[in-house]
């Protein structure tokens, strides 16, 4: 006779004592590379002297596109830390 695993039992490859399952920890790794990528989007150029004005600062990269994919990246991390994946 077949034997059938219960549907209400926990997969044998996760821990039930562990807050997070390997799915969360996945998410929380996405997360970190976009902050990681928000925040190298935002860094680097400028004038190489301090008496000269570079508008290079000003640009949509910076001002826009990086601090979305940062406050995206950490509602990802939010959101990888609250979900339980059962």
């Amino acid at each position: 006779m077949k034997r059938f695993r219960n549907a209400a039992a926990p997969d044998p490859q996760e821990d039930p004592r562990m807050p997070l399952t390997r799915r969360n920890y996945f998410v929380l790794a996405a997360g970190f590379g976009v902050i990681l990528l928000g925040l190298l989007l935002m860094a680097g150029g400028g004038s190489d002297s301090p008496d000269t004005f570079d508008a290079s600062i000003f640009s949509w990269r910076r001002i826009t596109l990086a601090p979305i994919l940062v406050v995206g990246g950490f509602a990802l991390e939010i959101y990888g830390i609250l979900k339980r994946y059962c």
